[in-house]
């Protein structure tokens, strides 16, 4: 809607919710950072409890099938941590899109400056991000071949 049709209030209103806008979009950004804190706990509890009963060697009855069922649960959760990273990068940059837009409206642009210095460097940091799940499948392989390898022994 143009200022003209909406009346005096536009500008009020356009700066209210330009800050609401601001806030959710740095909710979102903190939901990402906790999401990827609960995986890499999770992660990390499951190959420590692996490691621990591989360096008690128990080997014997139900532990092959532990480990082999650890290493497939390892590796779905690290795809679907993939996954949400992916939808939270997604969701990060429309919202600065938005945000960029917004500005054009306003006397200055803080976010969209900000975006475009940051913007290579995000790149490799996301990249990184999205390395670490990746890097977590990779790990779970080897308790997975091992419960395979002590199931055929």
């Amino acid at each position: 809607m143009k200022p003209e049709e909406y009346g005096e209030k536009y500008p009020d209103h356009f700066l209210e919710q330009y800050k609401l806008y601001v806030e959710m979009a740095d909710r979102v950004s903190q939901r990402r950072e906790q999401s990827n804190r609960f995986y890499v706990t999770l992660l990390t509890a499951v190959a420590s409890l692996l490691i621990l009963v591989a360096r008690l060697g128990v080997t014997d009855g139900v532990w092959p099938m532990v480990f082999l069922i650890s290493g497939v649960f390892g590796m779905a959760l690290s795809v679907v941590w993939h996954g949400n990273i992916q939808a939270y990068r997604k969701l990060d940059t429309a919202k600065f899109d938005v945000i960029g837009k917004m500005e054009e409206e306003l006397p200055v642009a803080p976010y969209a400056y900000e975006w475009e210095q940051l913007r290579p460097h995000y790149y490799y940091i996301s990249k990184i991000e999205q390395f670490v799940p990746a890097l977590f499948a990779v790990l779970f392989i080897a308790p997975f071949g091992y419960g395979l390898h002590l199931m055929m022994c």
